[in-house]
């Protein structure tokens, strides 16, 4: 899932030479055995991360996960124990925390929107606004938490946008060209604003239209000029408060970046639970 010069980029500029603090209150030998709790209701996500951060540092630290990737947990709940070298422990503590914290905010936030996509029949997706470095972890959040990823690289899928459209000198122009040069395989998505924009991407054949920036009930009035000839997909300003509404329009797929560009970290914490020294 995640290759892993991206966890020891995270523990180097963590751990710099050492931790000064651990080496020097902690002889080498001592032992310790912790527990990761919750402190905040949540949907876990990133044990597999802090499993390798850990394994990394030091395989000899033992963990044994207490919940799954996915599960529901409430505050104070423990969902991770570990034992070993109390300073392994201690240096992989906040790498670990930092990728399961990101990741459970994501997982969090996914359910919550999926949620309500469901009532509707509407699939929601998340967009290529992730962290830098981080896509295919932010992605794999979105999956655990219930949503469904969009294109993970440009190369994935066709979207012709609005600056592509003033390029070729129209979404007609545009569509054809694109379909010229790819054959009849990939999906040919186009970007609109317009009822006018919507006409002309179903005339010139697009598979998927994106209303970019409409609301609800300009999402209704545009989906009635698609009559089914294409799929609709609806982005722009969704947030949760909102997402029911856009649902109630009738979109087939709903994508918001904000599951991945903003989404709050949730808060976990390690704590030693006993020394063996």
């Amino acid at each position: 899932m995640i290759s892993d010069k991206i966890i020891l980029l995270a523990l180097e500029e963590d751990l710099g030479l050492g931790d000064i603090t651990s080496d020097t209150i902690f002889p080498p030998a001592a032992q310790a055995k912790a527990v990761i709790r919750a402190k905040e209701d949540l949907v876990l996500c990133g044990l597999p991360v802090a499993r390798q951060v850990f394994e990394l540092v030091d395989p000899s630290v033992t963990f044994t996960p207490l919940k799954q990737e996915g599960d529901n947990v409430q505050k104070g709940e423990e969902v991770l124990a570990l034992s070993g070298p109390v300073l392994s422990i201690l240096k992989a503590e906040r790498t670990a925390l930092n990728f399961m914290q990101r990741m459970s905010g994501i997982a969090s936030a996914s359910r919550a929107y999926a949620q309500v996509g469901a009532k509707y029949g509407v699939m929601i997706v998340d967009t290529r606004k992730t962290q830098p470095g981080m896509r295919r972890l932010d992605k794999y959040a979105v999956r655990i938490g219930g949503a469904r990823n969009h294109r993970m690289t440009l190369a994935d899928s066709v979207m012709i946008k609005d600056n592509h459209i003033a390029a070729a000198g129209s979404i007609t122009k545009a569509v054809a060209k694109i379909k010229a040069a790819i054959g009849h395989t990939p999906k040919v998505e186009v970007e609109v604003e317009t009822p006018e924009q919507v006409q002309e991407a179903v005339n010139a054949g697009a598979d998927i239209i994106m209303f970019d920036n409409m609301t609800p009930a300009q999402v209704a009035q545009c989906k009635k000029l698609v009559n089914g000839r294409a799929i609709i997909e609806v982005s722009g300003g969704i947030t949760l408060e909102n997402l029911e509404a856009y649902c109630q329009a009738g979109p087939d797929v709903i994508s918001s970046g904000a599951l991945t560009h903003s989404v709050p970290a949730k808060d976990l914490s390690l704590k030693i639970v006993q020394y063996i020294c």
